[in-house]
């Protein structure tokens, strides 16, 4: 399926304190983040940027992305490949490099995938399915930086016995 895609994102400033950016220290970083028909998104800039570390934060989106992207291609590449995931959960994180002159990039993200599968026989082909899914993966192929995996894959039977055993 060959297309072109389409994304639209509001970004909608709401840090004003009453003066504008009248100066570094007096405006708030809030932003709300919108699309239509979804429910609006509390965003900031990071914390060590004056940012709301309440709030969701570009650096955060984006490693998030990687990993919800991964995670979707993931269970497509499972289900082509005959392996039927009954758990997945990512502790990704990322690295950013400030480069002394107000920039910086991001250097990697590694994400850490843990994966339950149905049943052993899954198990080579649920690890193959990460490359499969990499390649696969809109985002990951859209930035300039290595994303790399750490994946651990379980059998449920295996990990609901062990689970028994120490009740």
């Amino acid at each position: 399926m060959f297309g072109e895609h389409h994304y639209r994102v509001t970004a909608t400033w709401t840090g004003d304190r009453g003066t504008g950016t009248s100066g570094y220290r007096a405006y708030d970083r809030d932003v709300t983040l919108s699309v239509d028909g979804k429910p609006d998104l509390a965003a900031s800039a990071d914390r060590p940027f004056r940012g709301d570390r309440s709030r969701w934060n570009p650096e955060d989106l984006l490693v998030a992305a990687l990993a919800e992207c991964h995670l979707l291609s993931y269970l497509h590449a499972c289900v082509t490949a005959g392996v039927v995931v009954t758990s997945y959960t990512d502790q990704a994180s990322g690295v950013m490099r400030q480069d002394g002159r107000g920039g910086g990039a991001f250097a990697s993200v590694t994400l850490r995938p843990q994966v339950t599968v149905a049943d052993e026989s899954m198990r080579d082909a649920a690890e193959r399915a990460h490359a499969q899914a990499h390649e696969w993966c809109f985002i990951a192929n859209s930035v300039n930086f290595p994303v790399t995996h750490e994946a651990t894959v379980t059998v449920a039977a295996l990990t609901d016995a062990r689970e028994e055993g120490s009740a």
